[in-house]
């Protein structure tokens, strides 16, 4: 009787020890800017996403992305904030939508808005005073002027062009949602590792300096995912809006984390509609 008295009991408890060890699930979307503010070293020339029918799209797309049943989202923003807290959602209404061509507001706050979410998460990081650039790109242009190296980082980059025009080209008959898949298929030049690896070996041993970028990339990109760490508690999911050439990296960490598990978006993507539009 009493071994079939704790075996009961011990059954009762596991639905709750379960949910203490389960991991963090992270999803996430790699985007381009729809702002287009030109900041990158290869910047895409992106269409209005404050049109009528790039608003549907959108909405569509934050719709599918709220099936994710996030309890956070995170965006590539800097707050100070306790829990890096974005004040800025507080505001979050319909006009705020219609004047900001932002992939943070157009997804990042739709979605947390449609989720019923209270607060959105800005856990992006830049180098504060006296710490080192996290894309000393400058430096590797340097390194490769003097070391005769200037072929191998233009074909680094030369791989980039013919993606980025087939994507600017693919803007006038494709949705928001097959975009955004497009940026997030597994192997594309612009959210990938090849540009990155194709740089490691630009400098001598001295001035290493394609790997001195590859270090402060893989720094920022831990560095953000260490606040991702800090907000999320176990049985979290988590939806993360960044560019997407966080991407490779942001998805490493979700998948080799102990705790955490990595969540395809395509799937959500593609239940928002990817067909060509008419």
């Amino acid at each position: 009787m009493l071994k079939r008295l704790c075996a009961a009991v011990a059954v009762a408890m596991m639905p709750v020890a379960a949910m203490a060890a389960a991991p963090v699930q992270v999803m996430v979307l790699g985007t381009y800017h729809f702002g287009n503010p030109g900041l990158d070293v290869n910047n895409i020339k992106v269409d209005s996403v404050l049109t009528p029918e790039r608003q549907r799209e959108l909405a569509a797309v934050a719709k599918a992305l709220a099936e994710f049943k996030p309890t956070h989202v995170m965006v590539e923003m800097q707050s100070n904030a306790p829990d890096f807290v974005v004040a800025e959602y507080t505001h979050f209404n319909d006009a705020m939508l219609a004047s900001q061509a932002n992939e943070i507001v157009q997804i990042g706050y739709r979605t947390a808005h449609l989720a019923g979410l209270k607060t959105v998460n800005g856990i992006d990081e830049q180098p504060k005073a006296g710490e080192p650039d996290y894309f000393p790109y400058d430096k590797v242009e340097a390194a490769a002027a003097k070391f005769g190296q200037t072929a191998l980082l233009t074909g680094a980059n030369a791989q980039i062009t013919p993606w980025m025009k087939a994507f600017e080209a693919a803007q006038k008959s494709s949705s928001v949602a097959q975009l955004l898949v497009k940026m997030n298929a597994p192997g594309t030049p612009i959210s990938g590792m090849a540009f990155y690896y194709d740089i490691l070996p630009i400098g001598d041993a001295n001035d290493q300096a394609g790997a001195d970028l590859n270090a402060a990339w893989y720094l920022r990109n831990a560095k953000i995912f260490s606040k991702l760490m800090h907000v999320a508690k176990p049985g979290d999911r988590v939806l993360v809006v960044y560019g997407s050439g966080h991407g490779f990296w942001l998805r490493h960490f979700a998948r080799e984390t102990p705790g955490f598990v990595n969540v395809d978006v395509l799937p959500y993507l593609e239940r928002a509609g990817v067909g060509i539009k008419p």
